[in-house]
């Protein structure tokens, strides 16, 4: 009875440990490329999680099909954090802020102005949460000074400070989501069947979303291995200087593969909800965010390759260990079942600290 329960969970957590592995691979790619933490990467999940939802509510696209949505979204955003908050950190260039002539004060004055009337117009026809349109005003005093300083820098930025941006941007997502849909925890129902495998019972939905995390993972091998743009975000990985003196444009490498990285997460949301549709909340990332560390860090920080492969190890570490503990009197399993997920990951640390795969 037991063989039969654990056979059966460890199935399932192949299954799940696929998605986590593809709900990192973002994760991993950016740090390999940018040497960029994202912390705020729970919050892109969220994004994803909220395009399915409301693709299938609103338009009734079944969450496969909103998966090319969400990489568009993913990617949208970015490239708009990446120029907006990420590049002044990591690709320093210039000397200094921006001068200003008398006539670009006056269309920075002239714009803010507009801007204040046009939201004050705006708000007597449309019903629009006025957190929005503060948020909105924000931005754009933000943009201002964006533009004014220019997003140069002499020096590269310490780590620390790359670590506060993610943060801050993955707030500022969950605050705009909550002010767009609430914080209720909202759900989907989308059933299309199930195989009975004899120890244990699949949800089609679940198969798909592996093996959508499955084909996105050869993609982007295929990706990286065997095309020109591929091998020259390889190279900035290998020696940024050298891919410059080459002719490699690596300012755009940083931002194609903080874009691309954005991309992979938010769809990972998308193929999250195929697998679990209920409990979508503009807070829910938060631990996917642990996970990801743990799976990144597991399979080899800066490889997207190695993460996917953590993402399943740590699938079936999850689901074999909380069927064990389950079966154990007077242990809480859910507790346990992290309690082992972490020993684990400290003595494969303490046996292969590169991870499982090292970085290529």
């Amino acid at each position: 009875m037991l063989f039969e329960q654990l056979s059966g969970n460890l199935i399932q957590g192949l299954v799940l440990g696929m998605v986590y592995g593809m709900a990192t691979m973002g994760l991993s790619l950016i740090f390999g490329v940018l040497q960029v933490v994202n912390v705020g990467h729970g919050a892109f999940i969220m994004v994803g999680a909220f395009t399915a939802l409301t693709m299938f509510q609103a338009m009734g696209v079944p969450p496969v099909l909103a998966i090319p949505m969400a990489f568009i979204i993913g990617m949208s955003l970015g490239m708009l954090f990446y120029y907006g908050a990420v590049k002044p950190l990591v690709s320093p260039s210039g000397i200094g802020i921006r001068k200003l002539s008398a006539r670009g004060k006056g269309v920075i004055a002239g714009s803010v102005v507009g801007v204040i009337l046009l939201m004050w117009l705006t708000s007597g026809f449309f019903k629009v949460n006025i957190a929005i349109y503060l948020f909105l005003g924000i931005v754009f005093l933000y943009a201002i000074a964006l533009y004014i300083y220019g997003g140069r820098r002499q020096d590269k930025a310490a780590e620390l400070a790359t670590l506060l941006v993610t943060f801050s941007v993955g707030v500022i997502l969950e605050e705009v989501v909550k002010q767009l849909f609430t914080s209720e925890a909202r759900g989907y129902n989308w059933d299309i069947g199930k195989i009975d495998l004899g120890i244990t019972v699949l949800p089609y939905t679940k198969l798909l979303a592996a093996m959508g995390s499955l084909a996105i993972a050869v993609i982007l091998y295929l990706w990286f291995n065997k095309t020109r743009a591929g091998m020259a975000m390889r190279s900035v990985v290998e020696d940024d200087v050298g891919a410059r003196v080459c002719g490699v444009n690596v300012d755009w490498q940083y931002a194609l593969s903080f874009s691309l990285g954005i991309g992979l997460t938010v769809t990972s949301g998308v193929l999250l909800t195929m697998f679990i549709p209920v409990g979508i909340n503009p807070y829910m990332g938060g631990p996917y965010t642990l996970k990801a560390f743990v799976i990144a860090v597991l399979g080899g920080l800066a490889s997207p390759y190695g993460a996917f492969f953590g993402g399943v190890v740590f699938g079936l570490l999850e689901n074999g260990s909380y069927t064990l503990f389950a079966n154990i009197p007077g242990l809480e399993p859910f507790a346990m079942t992290r309690f082992f997920s972490f020993v684990m990951l400290l003595v494969i640390l303490l046996i292969r600290p590169t991870g499982l795969l090292k970085a290529k």
